[in-house]
């Protein structure tokens, strides 16, 4: 898979780390930064991931800033996109299994590359179980954002 990744100068240690882990799971990473510590705004990295996503240029994003609440909010407004902070395994795999979860959101202030390592893997690892009552929630997901 592609994997669309950025980050804002929060989350810019914990990037290659997340990079690393990409790459060693087998994925084409498409890094959309930032590659400085200086001080950048978040919604211009969650937007880049969150496009590239729904516009089909990567299957995947993964946006990281200082607590990931910025990137998860920001990544959200993007019609198509499911993003959710996740800073445990099972959140993150069982958001793609249940939610379609297409946008993986850390911050790089409160997780530690192993962890993180952990948690990219379980997100890549999983896929949308394609059954009724998770159709049908996704379908009402999408209503919603449709409104």
């Amino acid at each position: 898979m592609k994997i669309a990744v950025g980050t804002d100068h929060g989350g810019l240690i914990l990037k290659q780390a997340v990079i690393e882990e990409v790459q060693r799971l087998g994925h084409e990473v498409l890094d959309f930064g930032t590659d400085s510590p200086a001080s950048v705004d978040y919604p211009d990295f969650a937007a880049a991931v969150g496009n590239a996503v729904v516009s089909g240029q990567a299957e995947r994003g993964i946006a990281i800033c200082g607590s990931g609440v910025g990137v998860t909010v920001a990544a959200n407004k993007i019609k198509g996109v499911r993003a959710c902070l996740c800073h445990d395994t099972y959140s993150a795999h069982q958001g793609v299994e249940h939610d379609d979860l297409n946008v993986l959101c850390l911050g790089g202030r409160v997780i530690g590359p192993a962890l993180a390592g952990e948690i990219v893997q379980a997100f890549l690892s999983a896929t949308f179980q394609n059954e009724a009552r998770f159709t049908r929630r996704l379908d009402k997901v999408i209503a919603l954002e449709n409104q």
